[in-house]
C-alpha cells in the first residue's frame, strides 16, 4: 500500500501545464523539450531517436534511461489528436476539463503527468531505485510510428503503457490487430449524356461489390469497415476511377487474413463483369496481442495494482495503442487504465482522484521489488 503523501495542487498543476502544450502528431517538439527539463533535475539519461523521418515531424520518441535502463519501460504519447491552443482548464467538483472550447488532451498527458510524477516523488523519498527506462513516443494518434519504429534496449523485456480510458486498476491483456486496405478500380471515362455506352462505371462496380460485403461487427472479434470513397471527375463524365479506404480487425490473424481475401474475391468477380480492372494494396498498421496470466508482465502489473490501493481488472479493448507495437517487438506489454473520459472529443474530463491513483501504480512499478 502507498504510504508516500501525493500533493493533489502539484499533481494538478503538473496535468495543466503538460495539457497547455500544443504537440499535435507530428509537431510534438514542445512536449519533449517540457519533459526533458522536467527529468534532467533528476539522474535520467535522455536521447532522443529519429523515429520522426517516417512521418516528417518535428520530434522523435524520448527514451530516458536511469542507470543502465533495466528491464522495463514505462511509456506515454506525446501527442493529442486535436488541439489543445488556448486551453482554458476547468478544475471543479473533483474533475479537470475545459470550457468546452478544446479538447482537455488528457489522451494522453494524464499518461504523462502520472510517470513524471511517480519519478519525482520517488526521487523525493530517497530510496535508491533500480534501473528502469522510460518513453515518449510520437505519433500515436495517426500511425504509431513512433512506437513501431521505436529502438529499446535489447535488456527491455516489459512494457507498462499509460494510455487506456479506462479507470485506473484496469489493464488491458487483449488487443485486435488492424489491416488497412486500399483498392483501386480502373473504368473508362465517355460523355456521360451523348456516348455512356462506351464508358465503363468504375462507381457502379464500387457499389456492386461493397454491396455484397458484410460490414461493422463482422463476429464477436472481428469488425470490417469502408471508411471512404473517392472517385469521378465531373457529372458528365462516367466515372472511370475509385479509390476505397477500409479496415479489417480481429483478435485472430487468420480472420483478417481471410476476409481480405474473400475482399478481393468479390472486387475482381465485380469488375471482371464491369469490364473494370482493379488492384489491392494492404498493410497491418497494428498487430493483435493478448497476455498470459502467467507472463512476468502480467505478475508485476498485478501487484503493482495492489499495492497502490486499487484492484486489479484485465481488460479487452477493441483499440489499438502503443502496446501493440511493444508486444510485436516481443516486448510483454500491458496498456493501462489512466482515466481520460471522453477523448477527442471538447467533452473530456478526468477526475482528479484517477490522476493520483495513475501516478500511485506509476510509483509502485518504479519502486517494486
Amino acid at each position: 500500500m502507498v504510504s508516500i503523501m501525493f500533493n493533489e495542487k502539484e499533481i494538478i498543476e503538473l496535468f495543466i501545464s503538460l495539457a497547455k502544450i500544443e504537440g499535435l502528431s507530428r509537431n510534438e517538439r514542445n512536449v519533449a523539450e517540457f519533459i526533458r527539463n522536467f527529468l534532467s533535475q533528476y539522474q535520467f539519461t535522455i536521447t532522443e531517436d529519429n523515429a520522426n523521418i517516417y512521418d516528417g515531424g518535428n520530434s522523435g520518441n524520448l527514451i530516458c534511461r536511469l542507470k543502465d535502463g533495466g528491464q522495463f519501460v514505462l511509456l506515454s504519447h506525446m501527442d493529442t489528436a486535436r488541439s489543445t491552443q488556448n486551453l482554458k482548464p476547468i478544475v471543479e467538483n473533483g474533475k479537470i476539463k475545459s470550457d468546452e472550447s478544446t479538447i482537455l488532451g488528457a489522451d494522453n498527458r494524464a499518461g504523462i503527468t502520472a510517470i513524471l510524477y511517480a519519478v519525482k516523488k520517488s526521487f523525493e523519498n530517497g530510496k535508491q531505485l533500480k534501473p528502469f527506462t522510460i518513453a515518449f513516443t510520437i505519433c500515436e494518434e495517426t500511425t504509431l510510428s513512433g512506437s513501431k519504429n521505436l529502438l529499446l534496449d535489447s535488456n527491455i523485456k516489459m512494457g507498462f503503457v499509460f494510455d487506456s480510458h479506462l479507470d485506473p486498476g484496469n489493464f488491458i491483456i487483449k488487443s485486435p490487430g488492424a489491416l488497412m486496405f486500399k483498392v483501386f478500380i480502373e473504368g473508362k471515362p465517355a460523355h456521360a449524356g451523348i456516348e455512356p455506352e462506351k464508358g465503363i462505371n468504375a462507381i457502379e462496380c464500387a457499389a456492386k461489390s461493397i454491396a455484397r460485403l458484410k460490414q461493422g461487427r463482422i463476429d464477436e472479434e472481428t469488425t470490417l469497415n469502408i471508411g471512404k470513397i473517392f472517385g469521378g471527375e465531373a457529372t458528365n463524365v462516367v466515372p472511370h476511377n475509385v479509390v476505397i479506404d477500409g479496415e479489417i480487425r480481429s483478435f485472430d490473424e487468420r480472420k483478417v487474413e481471410y476476409w481480405f481475401n474473400l475482399i478481393q474475391k468479390i472486387f475482381n468477380q465485380e469488375a471482371s463483369l464491369c469490364g473494370c480492372s482493379v488492384r489491392f494494396a494492404a498493410h497491418w498498421d497494428f498487430k493483435p496481442y493478448q497476455v498470459s496470466s502467467n507472463w512476468e508482465v502480467y505478475q508485476k502489473i498485478k501487484k503493482s495494482i495492489e499495492a497502490a490501493g486499487l484492484e486489479p481488472k484485465e481488460a479487452t479493448s477493441f483499440g489499438g495503442s502503443d502496446a501493440n507495437s511493444l508486444n510485436a517487438k516481443g516486448i510483454q506489454t500491458v496498456n493501462l487504465g489512466i482515466g481520460a473520459k471522453n477523448p477527442h472529443s471538447n467533452q473530456e474530463y478526468i477526475l482528479i482522484e484517477h490522476l493520483i491513483q495513475a501516478s500511485k501504480i506509476a510509483y509502485q512499478l518504479i519502486n517494486y521489488e
